[in-house]
């Protein structure tokens, strides 16, 4: 035995420490129940390691929390291994796939003879409990491939799982890389109470160190999966579950699921007769309803207006191209697999557009310009369209027709700051009338290991990317780094909403361009009489008029304010004879831009209420025989809330000053 020096880390705290030859990690944490893992290495080399890691001179060692990402990480794939385990002792002939953990959750492909149901959820559900009960503990072992492929012959997906092994394709393997990576080949056994083997699989780690360390999970469903991936592939069966660091969190997470299945968009779309997808029409292509095109059209009137109040220019350009343009523009080789077929007509092959900027460019080289027109903005309701993956669209918030509320400033390199600081400031604001005021912003960067992804020199990419982080930061907003995730032409803001239940939503962008005023070789002419190049600024408000509409229908739970909801007032007689009493009212109403409908039919009150309710009208004008000989309405709120004898005026009113003043009654 002898002595190390290891620096421990603790609430970015550092402290040297002497300990012995063979110590493990979990020593110096065995007072800290929350630390399920460790960081380990040399300053600047650490990487996740079992808490039974064993420490070498000079290691700084960080502890993993269960509730931090990595830490819920390794919860989420040790429970995937439990799962699988017990998968294998109901049904010993079941084939193993992977088992990643992923975004709250986990999930395990197998390959099975007959699809799983709802009732085997229950049965393995309790088979993991008894697992978890033993309090089994995770082992690693490094093995080399031939043993593996001996070990595993009876597994064909963990077989080809080894071949891929650090080659090229590894990295491109759904999930494969939390299975198996490049270095050492490893197999984690879990270990009973007798020292004997319970159950092995291929995996990277790193693990808990007892199956009795998950505190609280749950199975959620079970659906078809390819292998890998890919729809070449033979299709298995996928089991998505979720773990939590405890029951609280897990109670928390099951009541946000439930709160958002009763927000979907795609339910309440339907309930409120909003929007739908014909299968006529062909997948991922929306039809708004009258209902939801009211909403629509004030959504787009009202962007409209604030874009023309901050100096943009109104455009319009066409659905269709000659591929040229897209040559040109630089994206038909980044960014083909996202777009349509081309059609050939009259010898040419024309491209649906899948962005509107090339459009732009050409209206800017349209002729000559001169530095006092900068900045010029452009701005246009752009229809687009992108050939999403059926596997990936999802009602509004991902669709294969689209319309961005697209707009593109150019300005000359030294106005890009101001610039740039001027759309967040629009951005922000326009979320903010909408109702969406928690947000937080993501700056995309390039990836250096892979520059064949982008265009463009160093220098243009450290220019870029300064002035567009000097801005976030001087936003005040958290900014979050997302290294190669910029676009091919340069880096990106994203503002990264919250809604009412605390889901992030990616909303709009501001991108800085230096590629496509290159490549359409746009120019003005500079103060010197020289002729300059302008930097573009690519900024999307919305994202996507469909997927924020989408984003609102959640955020509202269907409950629009007032002067967003497509019907602001629900007119109620309580007998037939006040009908025309408040059809007269609605006709006032409807000369002042309100928006209002009468129940008119057989129904009776309490279920006229009801119905209102049900559609989520904001307010409810109730008339009986003494509101007539009044003038008065009984006035009712969407929360149940009314008042009596409310004179007509004061109605009116009080349902214009809400839609004017756009609060979220």
């Amino acid at each position: 035995m002898s002595d190390i020096q290891v620096v421990r880390i603790h609430a970015d705290q550092r402290a040297e420490t002497t300990v012995t030859t063979g110590t493990k990690a979990w020593e110096l944490f065995r007072d800290d129940a929350d630390v399920i893992a460790a960081r380990v290495g040399a300053p600047g080399q650490q990487s996740l390691k079992d808490l039974s890691y064993e420490l070498t001179d000079g290691d700084e060692v960080e502890g993993v929390a269960i509730d931090s990402a990595d830490g819920r990480d390794i919860l989420r794939h040790s429970t995937a291994h439990v799962l699988a385990q017990a998968v294998q002792q109901i049904w010993p002939e079941a084939k193993l796939g992977i088992g990643p953990p992923v975004e709250n959750g986990f999930y395990y492909d197998f390959d099975v003879e007959t699809p799983f149901v709802p009732e085997d959820l229950v049965k393995i559900e309790s088979a993991m409990r008894k697992i978890i009960k033993e309090n089994q503990r995770f082992e690693r072992r490094v093995t080399t491939d031939a043993d593996a492929l001996d070990e595993l012959k009876d597994e064909p997906y963990k077989i080809e799982l080894i071949g891929l092994k650090g080659g090229a394709g590894a990295a491109d393997t759904e999930g494969a890389s939390v299975e198996v990576g490049a270095g050492d080949l490893t197999i984690y056994d879990n270990i009973g109470r007798n020292g004997e083997a319970k159950w092995s699989d291929l995996c990277r780690g790193p693990h808990l160190p007892t199956t009795k360390r998950i505190p609280a999970f749950k199975l959620m469903r079970s659906a078809a999966a390819y292998w890998r991936g890919d729809e070449k592939n033979k299709q298995l069966q996928r089991i998505y579950g979720t773990a939590w660091e405890s029951k609280e969190a897990l109670e928390e997470h099951l009541h946000r699921i439930e709160e958002a299945e009763r927000r979907d968009h795609r339910k309440l779309g339907r309930d409120l007769d909003l929007f739908s997808f014909p299968d006529e029409i062909g997948s991922g292509l929306a039809v708004f309803h009258p209902k939801g095109g009211v909403i629509k059209r004030v959504m787009e009137d009202y962007v409209r207006q604030r874009h023309i109040e901050e100096g943009f220019d109104y455009v319009g350009t066409p659905h269709i191209s000659k591929e040229g343009l897209f040559h040109t523009s630089g994206h038909l080789p980044y960014y083909k697999d996202t777009m349509f077929p081309p059609m050939e007509f009259e010898g040419s092959d024309y491209y649906l557009k899948a962005m509107n900027c090339p459009m732009h460019n050409l209206i800017f080289r349209s002729r000559g310009r001169s530095y006092r027109e900068l900045p010029l903005r452009l701005f246009e309701f752009g229809s687009v369209y992108r050939y999403e993956k059926s596997g990936v669209v999802h009602g509004l918030t991902r669709v294969r027709g689209l319309t961005q509320d697209d707009s593109h400033s150019y300005v000359t390199p030294e106005q890009a700051p101001a610039e740039v600081k001027h759309l967040l400031d629009f951005v922000l604001g326009l979320l903010r009338d909408f109702g969406i005021d928690d947000f937080y912003l993501e700056l995309s960067t390039r990836d250096d290991s892979k520059p064949e992804k982008f265009v463009g020199t160093d220098e243009d990419w450290q220019v870029a990317t300064k002035v567009l982080e000097d801005v976030a930061v001087g936003s005040g907003l958290e900014l979050v780094p997302d290294p190669g995730g910029a676009a091919f032409y340069g880096p990106k803001i994203s503002v990264q909403a919250r809604d009412a239940i605390g889901r992030t939503w990616q909303m709009s962008t501001i991108q800085y361009d230096f590629n496509q005023p290159k490549g359409f070789e746009l120019e003005f002419a500079a103060a010197d009489g020289s002729r300059q190049q302008p930097v573009m600024i690519h900024s999307a408000k919305f994202g996507s008029l469909e997927r924020f509409f989408g984003v609102l229908v959640e955020h509202y739970a269907g409950a629009f304010p007032p002067w967003l909801a497509p019907i602001q007032v629900q007119g109620i007689p309580i007998a037939e004879r006040h009908h025309d009493y408040l059809f007269d009212i609605a006709r006032q109403m409807k000369a002042q831009g309100l928006r209002v409908e009468v129940d008119d039919s057989d129904d009776r009150m309490q279920k006229k209420i009801r119905n209102a309710q049900l559609q989520k009208v904001p307010f409810m004008m109730i008339a009986g025989d003494d509101d007539v000989e009044k003038g008065a309405v009984s006035f009712r709120y969407r929360d149940g809330r009314q008042d009596n004898g409310v004179p007509l005026a004061e109605a009116i009113e009080r349902v214009a000053a809400a839609v004017a003043s756009r609060e979220q009654v």
